[in-house]
């Protein structure tokens, strides 16, 4: 179970981990990437295929084989039991991992708002989709709508075109008026101009309504039709697929975890991407959504200031400055609109792992209290669904996190809790 101290563990293997694992370990410090997935790249990086993706993916997974750095798949982090040791549980086993310094990266994921039918079987989010498509899920011939917010809407959908599938309608709840100021943006990021008239290019002939959103999603067994709201007038738009997604919510949970101060729902960090808590960095999705460019600039600062490289560190922020930007230019253009904090009916589900509905939510004073008296958030995903769409709807904050972070097996607790100070062992080499 037990494995050596590691000068760097790398939590997250998406574009900002792979970075970091990357320029720690050409400093020559003893470097561990570990993810909970089979394969490394995060959402936005597995099966890459449009050509300047691909071409930055592919350069970064290079360098990462070609460096000391190793990298352990499928294990999932899910507790600190004393501080510079961290469990992580895979199919099979659980592994210890101590370390010197920490650099989270754990990602962002996809905000769901419930309405009502956003249950049935075909409703899902839109970068889940596009998964299943790579995985295999055929879709062609199959109608689909893709509405909610953000940029992911368009490659999503120019992805199941791609793959066959009707899209017979793409959704953007953002007003016109905020698309247009976001355009300006553009200006200092000319090759996002470009990929943005990339993908509308592919996506020739699909309608693309602004101020538009999905109200209610209706099927028997699984859904055959959705109803937009635009403006005041309602419709109707029949699908096999609704993929559905309001922009996506930092991963922040590790972070908090370990005691580093949120703000605004994602990790504070300084300018050397250091968490408030000593020896705990943090980069990408997590300090706050800001997209893969970001990401990549965010952990190699990590990286660098993480192994004592400063200097070298603090060449890059120039560029990063200008990445966020963007991604503040971002957050503003697809920012909710207070229409759909209305979305959900008394009777809509709310927490679908543990079938409470918005009522008995709504009749709480706090998460805490909802918790207690409906069991909301006690369910698998551990408050990962049904929190962001509360933080938003309700106005709350989602404060408890407590370990496991995720379901995990009971001999794993038992093997938690007879966790000691932490090892004093040598370094080596994992796999």
């Amino acid at each position: 179970m037990s494995s050596p101290r590691w000068d760097i563990v790398v939590v997250g293997g998406g574009p900002a981990g792979i970075a970091a694992a990357v320029r720690a370990a050409e400093t020559g410090a003893s470097v561990l990437l570990v993810d909970d997935n089979p394969s490394l790249g995060g959402q936005i990086w597995r099966g890459a295929e449009d050509n300047s993706s691909l071409r930055v993916a592919r350069s970064w997974r290079e360098r990462l084989k070609r460096s000391p750095a190793q990298v352990l798949r499928g294990f999932r982090i899910f507790d600190q039991p004393v501080p510079g040791v961290l469990l992580a549980e895979s199919a099979e086993s659980v592994r210890e991992i101590p370390h010197s310094r920490l650099i989270i990266c754990t990602g962002g994921r996809e905000c769901f708002l419930p309405f009502p039918g956003w249950t049935l079987p075909n409703v899902m989010g839109a970068g889940g989709l596009e998964a299943m498509v790579k995985s295999g899920v055929p879709v062609a011939g199959k109608s689909v709508v893709v509405a909610g917010t953000g940029p992911l809407l368009l490659p999503v959908a120019a992805y199941l075109r791609k793959r066959g599938a009707r899209v017979r309608l793409i959704a953007e709840q953002a007003s016109r008026a905020a698309m247009l100021r976001f355009a300006t943006a553009f200006a200092s990021q000319p090759q996002k101009g470009v990929q943005a008239i990339g993908l509308m290019w592919q996506l020739v002939g699909v309608p693309y309504r602004l101020g538009c959103w999905p109200v209610e999603a209706k099927g028997a067994g699984k859904v055959r039709a959705v109803v937009l709201q635009q403006g005041g007038r309602r419709f109707e738009v029949e699908c096999d697929y609704l993929a559905c997604g309001f922009h996506l919510v930092p991963n922040t949970e590790l972070a908090a975890l370990l005691g580093c101060e949120l703000r605004d729902g994602a990790v504070w960090v300084d300018d050397a991407q250091q968490t408030s808590v000593p020896n705990v960095y943090c980069a990408g999705e997590p300090t706050g959504i800001g997209g893969v460019d970001l990401a990549l600039v965010e952990g190699q600062i990590a990286a660098l200031a993480a192994t004592d490289k400063p200097r070298e560190a603090q060449q890059l922020h120039q560029l990063r400055a200008r990445h966020r930007a963007f991604a503040a230019a971002l957050q503003r253009a697809f920012a909710l609109r207070e229409e759909l904090r209305k979305l959900p009916c008394p009777d809509t589900l709310l927490c679908r792992c543990e079938d409470v509905t918005f009522h008995r939510v709504a009749k709480c004073q706090s998460w805490r209290e909802a918790k207690l008296h409906t069991r909301c958030g006690m369910g698998p995903c551990q408050g990962r669904v049904c929190g962001a769409a509360v933080e938003f709807l309700l106005r709350w904050n989602i404060e408890s996190v407590r370990p496991p972070l995720f379901e995990v097996r009971v001999e794993s607790i038992a093997i938690e809790l007879t966790v000691g100070p932490t090892p004093q062992v040598s370094q080596g080499a994992e796999g």
